[in-house]
């Protein structure tokens, strides 16, 4: 099977060092990639530094509470999973931890097969619900927060346009046809003067070339569009 999750990058917070050198490796022995880090503040550089698919947080740290290092990456945007590793095992801590937006709790002392284990279905969940963001060619369609980013810039587009860049972004490359995008923008696409989807086309595209700086949809002629 090779290295599967060999992508897959874990940030460990954990001041206990026998804990944390087991950790570390332990995991990088899964072929996950794992940085520990021993404090509130070197997990916040951290992350500022690099993605992580996931973080295992342990609560005690020396320079504050690990909930509320959760409270802030959530009220932040910071979406990933984190996995909660404690001593505080008590159920009304479990149930603070996971209602500020930790993903799982295990409870010290814990095996490492079993962290791995719910390391995957953390990641395996994860990995379905992340399809709520599309990305392709430096645009970036968040679907939970009907927002568009164009390298990086926010974009505003009319709910027309949004819909119909969505329908392109989920279908990658693919050239689509004019009746099929008429289909998915109109409930019914006899009503539909084909020339609407052209203007509607034209302003889309001009929007998003603006940014991009490039041109970002091809006309396939006689078919319909396809996105670059």
């Amino acid at each position: 099977m090779g290295r599967v999750n060999g992508d897959m990058k874990v940030l460990i917070v954990e001041d206990e060092l026998r804990l944390g050198n087991f950790l570390r490796q332990g995991i990088s022995e899964s072929a996950y990639t794992a940085n520990w880090v021993k404090t509130c503040e070197a997990a916040n550089d951290a992350l500022a530094e690099s993605h992580y698919d996931c973080i295992v947080l342990d609560l005690n740290l020396p320079d504050g509470d690990g909930l509320d290092l959760i409270r802030e990456w959530r009220a932040s945007g910071f979406n990933e999973p984190v996995l909660i590793l404690s001593a505080r095992d008590g159920l009304e801590d479990r149930i603070k931890g996971l209602d500020l937006g930790a993903d799982d709790y295990l409870a010290k002392p814990f095996s490492l097969e079993e962290l791995l284990a719910h390391l995957r279905a953390l990641m395996r969940r994860h990995s379905v619900s992340k399809q709520t963001v599309l990305e392709r060619g430096g645009i970036r369609l968040d679907l939970l927060g009907h927002t568009v980013q164009v390298n990086g810039q926010p974009i505003d587009l009319t709910g027309r346009e949004y819909a119909l860049l969505e329908i392109f972004m989920q279908n990658g490359g693919r050239v689509l046809t004019r009746s099929l995008i008429s289909e998915r923008i109109w409930s019914s696409h006899y009503d539909v003067d084909t020339n609407l989807l052209d203007v509607y086309m034209s302003r889309l595209r001009t929007k998003l070339a603006n940014l991009a700086g490039r041109p970002v949809f091809k006309t396939v002629r006689g078919i319909g569009y396809q996105l670059l």
